[in-house]
């Protein structure tokens, strides 16, 4: 069985729309109080790197894996303060950011409900 987040990229043919994705998703955690803290003042990096692995994780190019190793997101993620109320602040964030793609509508409830359980496994705090 095939993977059904890991033929997004092929179906949508682009990078742009997770270009897109990730400026609208940013927008959102600028404006957020409970995400904003745990990101530097500079979202330069932090854009660069969800915008490579979320191309990477939906099928595109593997330049995420190839500058910074294996995801391994968990540990990457480990020294920020993730409990309930960041997980469903980060959720919401990108559940609006899909919300303005119109090129990913086709698969928004696919990468909702990869969103909602890959933010529930990346969660450290009770």
């Amino acid at each position: 069985m095939q993977d059904p987040v890991s033929v997004i990229y092929a179906a949508v043919g682009d990078e742009k729309p997770f270009a897109r994705l990730v400026e609208e998703f940013y927008k959102r955690v600028e404006m957020d109080a409970v995400l904003r803290p745990l990101y530097p003042d500079d979202l330069t990096e932090a854009k660069e790197h969800l915008f490579l692995f979320l191309v990477q994780r939906m099928g595109g190019r593997t330049t995420y894996s190839d500058q910074r190793g294996h995801p391994r997101m968990r540990q990457r993620h480990m020294r920020f303060k993730i409990g309930q109320p960041e997980r469903d602040a980060w959720l919401k964030c990108m559940f609006a950011a899909i919300q303005e793609i119109d090129e990913l509508a086709p698969f928004r409830q696919t990468m909702e409900v990869y969103f909602a359980d890959f933010a529930s496994f990346l969660m450290n705090q009770p």
